[in-house]
């Protein structure tokens, strides 16, 4: 049964790999072919080659995005985790409550005032605009806080016996004891800045500026679009994530019990 479902999932993967070196009248061609008759790379020399479509410039926008706002939320995350697990002050539970609500909230509510806030600070088209709203992440301080409350406590308070200061504790124990949670973080912070499409595609207007999930789908006109360009594209961007999983699986594979067993 794996075995069937192994195929099921990747047979579209397969297809949209061999697609991207088919001729255009071959992807519609019925009865559907998994190999093309004729290999061609003119797909990707349309994609890297048309003034219309700058994808080798929007893959690295994606990517500058994802890399900064991967060290943000895992930044914010830390600290808010380490705040709500290892420090008293008043209205902390009422607090946290209210933190975990907002992750019953989905994006498209904030969309309206985020655009109105941006155009106040006139942030559109511009990469702050399209990073710092996503630099807090209630689920990253959420599971932040599950993984620093593992931090035991006797250990605290002998450094702060010893005289060390909050933010040395913080950096020498609570960000090494919960590596395994961060790198986890920082992979499913990536996944999310990467792929995402909505935001970007409200704030950035400039083509050059633009990611690739924006420059992908203005391949799709009103009465043509390139679907071999579309495919070779999205072939070219889940390299990066298939190597962002195959350098950090062991962290992954470590870490998929986390918070289900209470030590």
């Amino acid at each position: 049964m794996l075995g069937v479902a192994v195929v099921i999932v990747l047979l579209p993967y397969v297809y949209m790999i061999t697609g991207s070196f088919k001729p255009t009248g071959e992807i519609f061609h019925l009865p559907l072919q998994l190999f093309p008759r004729h290999w061609t790379g003119t797909n990707y020399d349309e994609l890297f080659r048309t003034s219309l479509f700058p994808f080798l410039r929007q893959l690295g926008n994606s990517f500058a995005i994802a890399a900064i706002s991967t060290v943000l939320v895992v930044a914010v995350s830390a600290c808010t985790g380490w705040g709500f697990a290892r420090y008293e002050f008043p209205l902390r539970g009422l607090l946290f409550v209210v933190l975990l609500a907002t992750l019953t909230l989905p994006m498209q509510i904030a969309i309206v005032p985020l655009f109105d806030l941006m155009v106040s600070l006139h942030w559109l088209d511009t990469y702050q605009g399209l990073i710092l709203p996503s630099g807090a992440s209630a689920f990253g301080a959420f599971f932040m806080r599950q993984a620093m409350l593992s931090v035991p406590n006797e250990m605290v308070q002998a450094a702060r016996i010893d005289g060390a200061s909050e933010l040395r504790i913080f950096l020498t124990m609570g960000i090494p004891l919960a590596r395994g949670a961060i790198s986890v973080l920082a992979i499913l912070a990536f996944l999310a800045s990467w792929n995402d499409f909505l935001w970007p595609s409200i704030v950035l207007r400039t083509p050059g500026r633009q990611t690739y999930p924006v420059g992908l789908a203005s391949l799709v006109g009103l009465y043509q679009t390139e679907y071999g360009m579309i495919l070779a594209g999205s072939f070219l961007v889940t390299i990066p994530i298939i190597i962002l999983f195959v350098a950090g699986r062991k962290h992954i594979l470590d870490n998929l019990t986390f918070g289900s067993v209470k030590s």
